[in-house]
């Protein structure tokens, strides 16, 4: 891509959800509700768009909403591959034909012995790994009814693809949640996030943006306005990092990795004791060696380059988003119930700023095990449950009130990727499935419409 077209895009907001971010402070008063009014929590639910009613074997929604299937593993795809299973983060494009790309990871965790890489075996980064990303294009008939026009392998041989994010610069940034190595039986090194851009046609060359760190990778947000990318750390003992590249929009030209620390708090442990409301302000300290050669036997060999210079600690970071000014994290298993905290980091100076806790669930009947994070036009917020039993996506409306969209009638495999098509009309997101190939639960991509003005997204 041009500089010129870096620039333009790294002057751009994602569909608006940077002036629609939902209010600070209906969230924090929404957990203040939830820990001393829980009688109040079936108020917060109607909330939403209704009660939620089966339309069909995958999803149960909302009155006035519909859902088409897109995608299932095992159809085969236009390549003639058999669509991977273990769906999981995705993201949509706008392509120039007026068509919908959606770029999604398949997080596959065969072991190297028991598969292979499931697109063009010559293109693979590793010769064993069945971890990979698919690209779809979809279009949208005169009623708005969307259709898949076709779908390819476009970048293999990487391991457990969890999650990612878009960039600004319309390519996808695809993470692996794994360290392993050669030692593991696998014939290249893992842990590290790969690009795929939204107007690749067919398969990419495996990149591994080795700067950008190797960790147990989850999620990445970047800030539109500078290019910086901030990274999620999927260990119980977690990090939160941030990538500030030599060229932004150009990440193969390295960059500086950092982690962010608590000023005058040094280690903080923010997965329990915390006050929803209170503001830390923070800065970040750097990691020397972004790839320590060690990382294959211990994952922590990164989180603790930062952690022996005074950074935070979190209790397993997932999904992340850019709205607001600023980015909003998951710690999955954080707060004094352990079922989930929603995290916001907004820069205030090159090299410093503001850490907020701004919701923490206190059971899971409210929010349990927040994964996967979307943020529609609109301004509400979608949440993807990895919780146990059933699953939901759970609406979080702009004055804090929480609220069950849909639920997964399919399995009881988590809800991921949900992203909302460039027009907002259309919600994309994935029932996972199976993580291995000889798993038998089915995963699938969905389109889901319906009567958004009437409610918070």
């Amino acid at each position: 891509m041009h500089s010129s077209s870096r620039r333009s895009f790294l002057q751009q907001s994602f569909s608006g959800a940077i002036l629609l971010a939902p209010s600070m402070h209906g969230l924090i008063e929404r957990a203040r509700i939830a820990a001393v009014e829980p009688e109040r929590l079936e108020i917060a639910r109607a909330a939403g768009y209704g009660p939620l009613v089966s339309i069909g074997p995958e999803l149960a929604l909302p009155e006035g909403f519909t859902c088409e299937v897109l995608s299932y593993n095992g159809k085969p795809m236009s390549d003639g591959t058999p669509t991977p299973g273990a769906f999981d983060g995705m993201a949509a494009f706008a392509l120039p034909n007026g068509n919908v790309r959606l770029i999604r990871n398949h997080e596959n965790r065969d072991r190297p012995w028991t598969t292979h890489p499931k697109g063009d075996r010559a293109k693979a980064y590793d010769a064993k790994g069945a971890g990979c990303v698919s690209s779809l294009e979809v279009r949208f008939d005169r009623n708005g009814r969307p259709e898949l026009v076709r779908d390819f392998i476009s970048l293999t041989g990487t391991i457990v693809n969890c999650a990612g994010g878009p960039t600004p610069w319309q390519s996808w940034l695809t993470c692996e949640e794994s360290v392993e190595g050669k030692a593991h039986g696998w014939t290249q090194e893992h842990g590290y996030i790969f690009e795929v851009p939204a107007s690749a046609e067919s398969e990419v060359v495996p990149v591994p943006l080795k700067a950008m760190g190797r960790f147990v990778h989850e999620a990445v947000a970047v800030d539109p306005g500078t290019g910086v990318v901030y990274e999620t750390e999927d260990r119980l003992v977690a990090g939160f990092y941030r990538f500030i590249p030599a060229r932004p929009g150009m990440l193969s030209a390295g960059g500086r990795l950092q982690m962010l620390a608590v000023d005058d708090r040094p280690n903080i442990d923010t997965a329990d004791g915390q006050s929803v409301g209170v503001t830390y302000p923070v800065h970040w300290v750097p990691i020397e060696n972004p790839d320590p050669p060690g990382a294959w036997e211990d994952s922590s060999a990164v989180f603790r380059q930062g952690f022996d210079q005074g950074a935070a600690r979190f209790a397993r970071l997932e999904g992340c988003w850019w709205g607001d000014d600023s980015v909003f994290f998951h710690a999955t298993n954080g707060g004094d119930a352990r079922r989930g905290q929603v995290w916001q980091y907004r820069p205030v100076a090159a090299d410093r700023g503001e850490l907020t806790l701004v919701f923490e669930s206190p059971s899971a009947a409210v929010l349990d095990y927040p994964d996967n994070i979307t943020v529609s036009p609109r301004g509400g917020i979608v949440i993807c449950e990895d919780g146990g039993g059933t699953q939901y996506l759970r609406g979080l409306t702009r004055d804090g009130r929480i609220f069950e969209f849909a639920q997964n009638t399919l399995n009881n495999t988590e809800f991921a990727g949900a992203c909302f098509s460039p027009d907002g009309r259309t919600l994309f997101v994935n029932i996972m499935g199976s993580t291995t190939d000889a798993g038998t639960q089915r995963g699938a991509t969905l389109a889901i419409r319906g009567p958004w003005d009437k409610g918070a997204l």
